[in-house]
């Protein structure tokens, strides 16, 4: 049987705190969920002022701090979900995530969000195929 395992971790992993209750991830067998992250720094764990490139960049980060936990990297990602506030940023912002994978681009979706937490722009979360 799969055993199921939340994971949380410590800010001084790059990891930035977690802005409510929940896990940063949960493995599932060679799958992990990785919570929505959000454009905050991990040493202060406030939001990181700028437009959705510069928020964009810093939840790539902080997804890119969770993967490694799991010897991982974006281009394992098979999901991705995107949340935006704006849909006017959506050009802006698909240049942008394009740049963090060098692979053929995962699955993803991309809703339009009225608020997120902390006043992020931005929140992406992943399905990541874990390599054995």
């Amino acid at each position: 049987m799969t055993e199921r395992i939340a994971y949380t971790f410590d800010p001084s992993t790059g990891v930035p705190p977690g802005v409510g209750p929940f896990s940063h991830a949960v493995r599932w067998g060679d799958t992990l969920y990785v919570t929505g992250q959000m454009p905050t720094d991990p040493a202060t764990g406030t939001l990181v002022p700028g437009d959705v490139v510069v928020q964009t960049k810093q939840v790539f980060r902080n997804l890119a701090a969770v993967l490694a936990q799991f010897d991982a990297v974006l281009d394992d990602a098979l999901m991705v979900r995107v949340y935006l506030t704006d849909f006017a940023d959506y050009d802006r912002f698909n240049t942008e995530y394009r740049s963090w994978f060098s692979g053929p681009l995962p699955a993803r979706t991309c809703v339009g969000s009225t608020g997120l937490a902390v006043g992020a722009t931005v929140e992406i979360d992943l399905v990541v195929g874990l390599r054995r």
